[in-house]
């Protein structure tokens, strides 16, 4: 449906995640992928969403060369907790730390996603709020020795065995957490198509 009304656009996904390509594919949408590397650096005054917000749209700022006919969609994400960001860990001992603070507790996830057209850039943000149960040490370093999790903000994945095992309860969109707010995604492109 979505493909149809995009007919004359070209959509390029501005992003190396297989999850956030694998979703377009899902929502039935034609697209090729150009990355372009920033430094992912904000202002430690920005809060929540104020950080996504700004680095969806700085990965927005590489393309200063779109055509008419192009919507450049750029995103990020973050886990929120004890008023701070939890980005992406540095190595096994981060994350098992990063995990071990999500343990019995509530946090939110945030991720923006900007579409920028040659005269236009719009920005979508969503937050889902996430409880985990307490979890071991020993789940969190078979987790972490086995799954790996450096590429993913608050090092976890929803859809990895330890989103399986450990989350008590979601409020919000699950495929945020994942790293795209597709219902959201769908609405800006339609919107963009039908203006």
């Amino acid at each position: 449906m979505l493909k149809q009304k995009l007919y004359n656009h070209k959509i390029i996904l501005a992003s190396g995640s297989p999850r956030r390509q694998d979703f377009f594919s899902k929502l039935d949408i034609d697209f090729t992928i150009d990355v372009r590397e920033v430094e992912e650096i904000f202002d430690e005054s920005l809060k929540r969403e104020a950080i996504t917000d700004y680095l969806s749209q700085l990965k927005a700022s590489a393309f200063n060369d779109i055509s008419e006919k192009e919507i450049v969609i750029t995103s990020d994400t973050i886990v929120w907790k004890d008023n701070k960001a939890l980005g992406k860990p540095i190595d096994a001992a981060d994350a098992k730390k990063m995990i071990r603070s999500l343990s019995n507790t509530m946090h939110e996830v945030f991720t923006s996603v900007t579409f920028t057209m040659a005269n236009k850039q719009v920005t979508v943000n969503d937050c889902t709020k996430v409880w985990f149960k307490t979890l071991t040490d020993e789940e969190i370093a078979f987790y972490v020795d086995n799954y790996k999790p450096f590429d993913k903000a608050g090092s976890y994945g929803i859809q990895d065995w330890l989103g399986y095992i450990g989350i008590e309860k979601i409020e919000g969109c699950f495929f945020n957490v994942m790293g795209l707010p597709t219902r959201k995604v769908y609405q800006g492109l339609l919107d963009i198509a039908t203006k």
